[in-house]
C-alpha cells in the first residue's frame, strides 16, 4: 500500500528530492529490489491479449516468471546489478491490513463473476486484477529462477522494503528499488521507482533522495516517520478527517505525532462535550476522529527498528547463469520458447561477466574560462572578461552494451 499522499507532498514541498532518469543512465549501480512487490506487479501487468494472466499448456501461471526473466535481463543489459529481496514474516501489527486486503479480494471475485455476465471487458479486467494474490509457490519459483540466472536473492526476516533500505544504508547497494514509498520511511537513502516497469510504458526511473526530502519538508527523520504514519501506512489506517496537507501542518506545528494525537483528542473531546450540551446530553461525533485503539508508537518502532539482517552479514554475488538449468526449468517445466531462453541467458552471461567501468559522477565541474584579448575601434587591447562555463559530459559509456 505504501504511504498515502506522500508522493504529492514531496513533489510540492521538496521537488529537488525527485530526479528522473533514463534507465541507461543508471549504469554501474547496484540496486536491492523489492521482489515481493515485483511479483505482484508482474502478475498484474504481464498478461495475454484477453487480459488473463499468462499460463502454460498445463494451466500454470507464468506471468511472474516471464516478468522476472525478461525485465531482469533488461536491467542487467543497462549496466545495473540487481539483487532481489523477498518478504519474510509480516509484523503482527500488519494483520489487520492483510485481513482487509483479503476481504477486498473476495469482494472483487464476486463482482468479477457478475461482470463476466453483465459487464464490459474493461470491468472484467479491472476486477480480475484486484483478485491477484502472491502465493508461496510464486515466491519459490521466482527465487529458483533468479538463482539460475546468477542474480543474488535475499530473504528478509520481515518486510522486504526494510531489508532493501538496510542494504542501501550499509553500502551493499546504491539504492533500494520499490514502488512502495514506505521504503523511504524505513530510512532508505535513495529510492528508485519504476525500475521493473515494462519498456513499452516509456516511464523514466524516478529517484528520490531522502536527505533532500527531509530538507524540503523541514523535518528530521523522526518527524518524517510520524508524518508517514499520520498519512496512513501498512500498519495503521489514517485518521479520518486528516488529509496530507493537514498532516504536514500538524506535524510541523506540534513537533511530532505525540503532540498531534494529544491535540486532536483534546479537540475531539471538546467538540463532543459541546455537542452533548446542545443536544440534551446526546453525544454527536463528527470531524476528525482519532480511534480509541491507534497504536502509533508500535508502528513507529517498526519503522525505526525493523527486523532486518544487518548489511554486513549479507553477501551479494552475481554469478554466471546456469543455462541448462534455465532451459530445464523454463522450457521443459514451464513451456517457454527454448531459443528465446537461450538467447536471454546468453545476453545475461555476457553482461554479468563484462568488466565494469567506473561512473563519471563528479568528474565534471563548473570552470572559469577567459576570452582571448580583443581590440577596440582604436586598436587598443581589451582584457577578456571571465565567464562561467558549465562543462557537460558526453553521453555516459555503459560498461557493456549487449546486442538486442
Amino acid at each position: 500500500m505504501g504511504i498515502k499522499g506522500l508522493t504529492a507532498l514531496i513533489s510540492e514541498h521538496a521537488p529537488k528530492a525527485i530526479r528522473e532518469h533514463d534507465i541507461k543512465n543508471l549504469f554501474g549501480r547496484k540496486v536491492a529490489i523489492d521482489a515481493s512487490m515485483s511479483i505482484y506487479q508482474f502478475l498484474i501487468a504481464v498478461r495475454q491479449k484477453d487480459g488473463e494472466m499468462l499460463t502454460n499448456d498445463a494451466g500454470e501461471t507464468t506471468s511472474h516468471l516471464m516478468g522476472f526473466f525478461y525485465r531482469t535481463i533488461r536491467i542487467v543489459e543497462n549496466g545495473i546489478k540487481p539483487a532481489y529481496v523477498f518478504d519474510g514474516k509480516p509484523p503482527e501489527l500488519k494483520a489487520g491490513v492483510l485481513a482487509k486486503r483479503f476481504e477486498r479480494r473476495e469482494e472483487a471475485k464476486a463482482e468479477g463473476e457478475e461482470a463476466k455476465e453483465t459487464g464490459t471487458t474493461e470491468d472484467v479486467d479491472r476486477f480480475s486484477r484486484r483478485t491477484v494474490k502472491v502465493t508461496r509457490e510464486h515466491n519459490e519459483e521466482c527465487r529458483r529462477l533468479l538463482k539460475l540466472m546468477g542474480i543474488p536473492v535475499v530473504i528478509a526476516p520481515s518486510e522486504a522494503e526494510a531489508q532493501c533500505a538496510e542494504l542501501a544504508r550499509g553500502g551493499k547497494v546504491y539504492a533500494a528499488g520499490s514502488e512502495d514509498m514506505d521504503t523511504l520511511t524505513f530510512n532508505a537513502p535513495i529510492l528508485y521507482r519504476h525500475l521493473t516497469f515494462s519498456e513499452a510504458k516509456k516511464e523514466p526511473i524516478s529517484e528520490l533522495n531522502l536527505k533532500l526530502v527531509l530538507d524540503g519538508l523541514e523535518m528530521d527523520m523522526s518527524q518524517f516517520i510520524d508524518l508517514c504514519i499520520l498519512l496512513g501506512c501498512d500498519y495503521l489506517e489514517p485518521i479520518k478527517g486528516v488529509g496530507p496537507k493537514s498532516a504536514l501542518k500538524l506535524v510541523r506545528e506540534y513537533g511530532g505525532l505525540k503532540g498531534v494525537v494529544e491535540h486532536l483528542r483534546e479537540r475531539q473531546a471538546e467538540k463532543e462535550e459541546a455537542a452533548a450540551d446542545k443536544e440534551d446530553g446526546k453525544k454527536r461525533k463528527g470531524g476528525v476522529q482519532v480511534p480509541e485503539e491507534w497504536p502509533w508508537e508500535e508502528a513507529k518502532k517498526i519503522f525505526e527498528e525493523p527486523d532486518v539482517t544487518p548489511a554486513d552479514q549479507v553477501e551479494l554475488e552475481w554469478e554466471t547463469p546456469d543455462v541448462e538449468g534455465l532451459v530445464d526449468f523454463l522450457v521443459k517445466d514451464k513451456g517457454f520458447n527454448e531459443e528465446r531462453v537461450r538467447k536471454g541467458a546468453e545476453k545475461l552471461a555476457k553482461c554479468l561477466n563484462a568488466k565494469q567501468q567506473g561512473r563519471l559522477d563528479g568528474f565534471f565541474t563548473t570552470t572559469t574560462s577567459k576570452k582571448a584579448p580583443t581590440k577596440d575601434a582604436k586598436g587598443k587591447g581589451e582584457k577578456g572578461k571571465g565567464t562561467k562555463r558549465k562543462v557537460s559530459p558526453s553521453p555516459p559509456c555503459l560498461f557493456h552494451v549487449c546486442e538486442s
